[in-house]
């Protein structure tokens, strides 16, 4: 997650006659947290986002231990559609697993996941963020605009190996994954609060369904910070884990991370940190634009001449200043 994924909501405030696309001035990318953002990345748009993190495990219970690395790398493709992007996740883990009687590695594709997500709903489409420049109070108060979140849904499929030490089963397998976003804009912009729904590995013998909340704060131009919980459970694992990090922004298109994750049990405790990389090649995106007014791109008589009424005013206002 980052405050970059405040940037759509600014545009469109900014510019209250035009409704531009999935598409945002400055990278989107879903880094360092786990949530899956509801905007897409935009039409032609490819974005890589990777990282390498360390991990620790103590098992209280079955007396083990686990040490390694990991390696993280999601490509998202914006394709056919504005609101449309497809997506490859993988995961590789290498581990050292000990036990007082044994020494073992692990190490293969945690995870393979191919999907697509779509936007469904937008709310900044076709909103117009109106000035009041008669009243302080109701340029100033609560938007309650703010509280209708953007909503995507997910589809794909994990791809899992023969005898892979990470998966459930020795069996090599394929199996859907779905999911629920929603993605809020609140306060002045600067905070963004998005909330996956996740069911996994369904029609296995081990479903697993979870969810992972992230609140995002924009700090200024550069830096932002999140706090996400994730939680999931299913009858082979389940977990609750509280995650923490930071993002900076290198230039409109690079953007850099570091988390830091911990779990609430000790069967197994799990600590996790790292560090990432996220960078968009947009050179052939085309920029999208939709005039908020159906059909007609023209003003109205009667919009122009309160247009013009407003500015009268305003004008007298600034005059006595």
């Amino acid at each position: 997650m980052s405050k970059l994924k405040i940037v759509l909501a600014a545009v469109i405030f900014m510019f209250p006659i035009i409704h531009y696309g999935q598409h945002t001035d400055q990278i989107n990318s879903n880094r360092p947290g786990e949530t899956m953002s509801a905007f897409a990345v935009g039409k032609s748009v490819i974005q890589v986002e990777t990282g390498i993190y360390g991990i620790q495990e103590n098992h209280r219970l079955l007396g083990y231990d686990a040490k390694g690395f990991g390696l993280d790398l999601t490509l998202r493709y914006g394709a056919l559609l504005e609101r449309l992007e497809f997506i490859a996740d993988l995961q590789y883990q290498n581990e050292d697993f000990t036990t007082p009687y044994s020494n073992t590695k692990k190490s293969d594709l945690k995870q393979t996941v191919l999907g697509a997500k779509y936007l469904i709903y937008d709310p900044f489409k076709n909103h117009e963020n109106k000035i009041n420049i008669y009243s302080w109070k109701a340029n100033h108060s609560f938007n309650w605009h703010q509280l209708i979140p953007a909503v995507s849904v997910f589809a794909g499929a994990n791809f899992t190996m023969k005898d892979n030490p990470y998966y459930f089963s020795p069996d090599a397998s394929i199996s859907p994954k779905a999911m629920l976003i929603t993605q809020n804009h609140l306060g002045d912009g600067t905070w963004v609060f998005v909330t996956n729904i996740i069911a996994d590995y369904i029609g296995t013998d081990y479903p697993s369904y979870g969810y992972v909340l992230t609140l995002t704060k924009g700090f200024n131009d550069k830096w932002s910070g999140f706090v996400e919980n994730q939680g999931f459970k299913s009858d082979f694992y389940s977990d609750a884990i509280l995650r923490g990090g930071a993002a900076y922004l290198l230039n409109n298109d690079m953007q850099i991370d570091a988390s830091i994750s911990t779990n609430f049990k000790d069967t197994p405790t799990v600590l996790y940190g790292g560090i990432g990389f996220s960078w968009r090649y947009d050179a052939r995106y085309k920029e999208v634009r939709m005039s908020i007014d159906s059909g007609d791109n023209s003003k109205s008589k009667s919009q122009k001449k309160v247009e013009k009424k407003n500015k009268k005013r305003k004008d007298q206002i600034q005059s006595t200043q």
